[in-house]
């Protein structure tokens, strides 16, 4: 389904190359980069009180090609099992080796020519899914951050380099502490994830009227409207499954969002010139780049980062952290999208049922009786 392989080398081939910058620079930028990594992970504690259950050592630096490479391994985790299971009911059902052949080639050619816009822009990500280690035991996780894309945009930004290091190893390290701090996450972003390709068996008349649909969401972007192909391709069970991705990673992102700014100037000096020229860059791309953007959906992620931050900003507003956290608990008290758009429907389901019985000084109804005391006679 995947030829892995052409992804990687057509990925690496296609991306442009970094900032020029003199080798005594680029090995302090590494250095220092690590160092941050690590002291960020004390502020996020110490600011969400979350405490991550397995250690965590520094981040891993690495190039464009480098993040490729690290990207492509993560789908093969995630993607190979499913595809070969469904590879398999499509060779059952008559496809043949050399149609599947050169399918997996074009997917691969897809996949690397998409990594390898977004390998110029990514400045770090955390790697939940990783190739089983040399002993065969599962890895837990990796924070990665792209050293060159760091430098072209501090750079660009013009603001204070070490300010602006340690600013994206705050966003990057709040997300290492969302899944290290919470056992189920993980598994349950790959179950969805699985589900979602699971459900993607479509005939014939379905494919040409997506494909028909495609055409249509690109001349829609070139003309500045908000289609993307990520949409067009879905069908209503994905749409649904898609749904529930976006929650959780409007959620994560927008919790990285919040904690980057939140800890303060005694952090991050100048924190609020960051943000404003940060957001300034975000939204002012050129034209081409605004439609690639659109297409591929990175748009929508950029509005995950500010509805995500804003449900944050709300729910720890009237409840305090404390109570936020409760996000973390299980898959029934994460936001759906209706309530990160509507903060107070999500603290009135999760958070005030709860608290109820303490503010009237009650206790729970048991089987025995009510509330409070004991059951009539």
């Amino acid at each position: 389904m995947i030829d892995w392989d052409v992804a990687v080398s057509t990925g690496v081939r296609l991306v442009r190359p970094g900032p020029q910058v003199d080798l005594a620079d680029a090995r302090q930028a590494v250095a220092q980069l690590r160092e941050l990594s690590t002291t960020a992970q004390g502020h996020v504690r110490e600011f969400t009180g979350m405490e991550p259950l397995e250690p965590a050592g520094p981040a891993v630096i690495v190039d464009r090609p480098g993040w490729i490479k690290a990207n492509v391994a993560g789908f093969r985790v995630v993607l190979e099992p499913i595809l070969d299971r469904l590879g398999g009911e499509r060779m059952s059902g008559g496809a043949g080796t050399l149609t599947t052949a050169v399918g997996s080639r074009v997917t691969g050619v897809q996949l690397g020519a998409v990594l390898s816009y977004l390998a110029g822009r990514v400045l770090g990500q955390y790697e939940l899914f990783l190739p089983p280690a040399a002993d065969g035991s599962a890895p837990t996780g990796r924070l990665t951050l792209v050293a060159p894309n760091i430098v072209h945009a501090e750079r660009e930004l013009d603001v204070d380099p070490d300010d602006f290091r340690l600013w994206v190893c705050l966003h990057e390290e709040t997300h290492r502490t969302q899944f290290t701090s919470t056992p189920w996450l993980r598994d349950y972003v790959q179950q969805q994830m699985q589900e979602m390709l699971l459900a993607s068996n479509v005939d014939a008349g379905d494919m040409l009227a997506r494909l028909r649909s495609a055409g249509e969401a690109v001349a829609d972007a070139i003309r500045g409207g908000e289609a993307n192909l990520i949409e067009v391709f879905q069908s209503e069970e994905q749409s649904e499954i898609m749904d529930r991705i976006t929650a959780v990673m409007t959620l994560a992102e927008g919790h990285g969002d919040y904690v980057m700014d939140a800890v303060g100037p005694e952090v991050v000096p100048s924190v609020e010139e960051i943000r404003r020229r940060f957001q300034r860059r975000r939204e002012g791309a050129n034209r081409i780049d605004k439609v690639i953007r659109q297409l591929l959906g990175i748009d929508l992620k950029m509005k995950q980062y500010e509805e995500g931050a804003a449900f944050v900003r709300q729910v720890v507003a009237q409840v305090g952290m404390s109570d936020f956290n409760r996000v973390w608990e299980s898959p029934e008290t994460l936001p759906t999208m209706k309530e990160i758009r509507n903060p107070d429907s999500w603290i009135d389901r999760v958070v005030r049922p709860a608290a109820l019985p303490q503010e009237f000084g009650e206790r729970p109804a048991t089987e025995g009786g009510a509330a409070g005391g004991p059951s009539p006679a």
